[in-house]
């Protein structure tokens, strides 16, 4: 992994997390509740800056974040505290995190994506790499026949096996020749010679981003089931380490295919911190709907003790999924 991935990885963290901290910022402070702290990053405070009563953080581990409320985990009789709020308002604050990462996902998805005759990756070993393709080069004919569109592409080449094809490409504000001969490996494939297209934003469409969000997060949902229910692997769950091997990997794809990927894991966020668990939101929303069905708080004190013991179970299943992940993608011997 190049440092450069490295940096773009942390990157989207930062974004993600700071999408869903802003959710629970932005609506606390239209509320009138406190805002202590706002951090992005976990452990030692690197920067801080307070403005009004906030202070804005930035700390040393650019994974996770919080929101630090006045009241949120011990009682106060201040008029600003989280807990003096009705309950509808303490729901909202708490539910805006992750609706906020719904929202981040279904922008990326309502994003329709077009693929262009410009190559973004010559594959090692097939017939365009040993033509001499190279990535950046834009095919703008085959056989006399003006291309306009990837499609266009992949028609002349599917068409033509065993057969010489002369393209003309575009490199560097110069036109070159290319002779090639497609390949097929694949009889449901189709003629190949070896190359990916580039991709770039075409529209936006609002309908299929909420289509596509709905039908991703009913698949995520799906393996959740499967996982407590033991029809899924929990070596298929990846924490912090993987994420960043499938961001690098996406980053040397292209910046599309990362944006892709940044909308699948702000919806896996967005999902995850739902379950009832103490110290996810959705924990935090458990207690409040207790409050609901009781007509009366859960105790502030008790409330902040389960959602600390729960933070400190996370924590631990965090650290236990990254050393199955450094195992998995052969890391340990990076320390060794």
């Amino acid at each position: 992994m190049t440092f450069g991935n490295f940096i773009l990885a942390m990157l989207v963290f930062v974004l993600i997390v700071m999408i869903h901290e802003f959710g629970h910022f932005i609506v606390a402070k239209l509320s009138g509740i406190r805002v202590e702290e706002f951090a992005i990053g976990m452990g030692p405070k690197l920067f801080g800056k307070k403005k009004g009563d906030t202070l804005y953080s930035l700390r040393a581990i650019p994974i996770g974040g919080f929101c630090k409320l006045t009241g949120e985990d011990e009682a106060s009789q201040d008029d600003k505290a989280f807990n003096n709020k009705s309950l509808l308002t303490r729901m909202g604050v708490i539910f805006f995190g992750p609706l906020m990462n719904f929202i981040l996902a279904l922008f990326i998805f309502s994003l329709v994506v077009t693929q262009t005759p410009t190559i973004n990756e010559v594959i090692i070993g097939k017939p365009a790499q040993t033509a001499g393709m190279l990535k950046g080069d834009k095919i703008i004919e085959i056989n006399n026949k003006t291309i306009n569109n990837w499609d266009s592409v992949k028609k002349e080449i599917s068409e033509s096996p065993g057969k010489n094809l002369e393209i003309i490409v575009q490199r560097k504000n110069q036109k070159q020749s290319i002779n090639v001969v497609p390949i097929v490996e694949n009889e449901t494939e189709g003629a190949i010679i070896g190359i990916k297209p580039s991709l770039k934003i075409g529209s936006i469409s609002i309908k299929e981003g909420l289509n596509t969000t709905i039908a991703v997060s009913k698949s995520m949902l799906d393996f959740l089931v499967k996982l407590f229910t033991g029809k899924a692997s929990s070596d298929e769950v990846s924490g912090p380490v993987g994420i960043i091997i499938f961001i690098n990997e996406a980053a040397k794809v292209g910046f599309l295919y990362l944006l892709n990927l940044t909308a699948f894991l702000s919806l896996n966020l967005g999902i995850i911190n739902l379950l009832p668990i103490p110290a996810l939101d959705g924990g935090r929303l458990m207690f409040l709907f207790l409050e609901f069905i009781r007509r009366k708080p859960i105790e502030a004190e008790k409330e902040g003790f389960i959602n600390f013991v729960g933070f400190v179970a996370l924590m631990v299943l965090a650290v236990v999924i990254a050393y199955k992940d450094l195992i998995k993608y052969n890391l340990l011997n990076f320390f060794r």
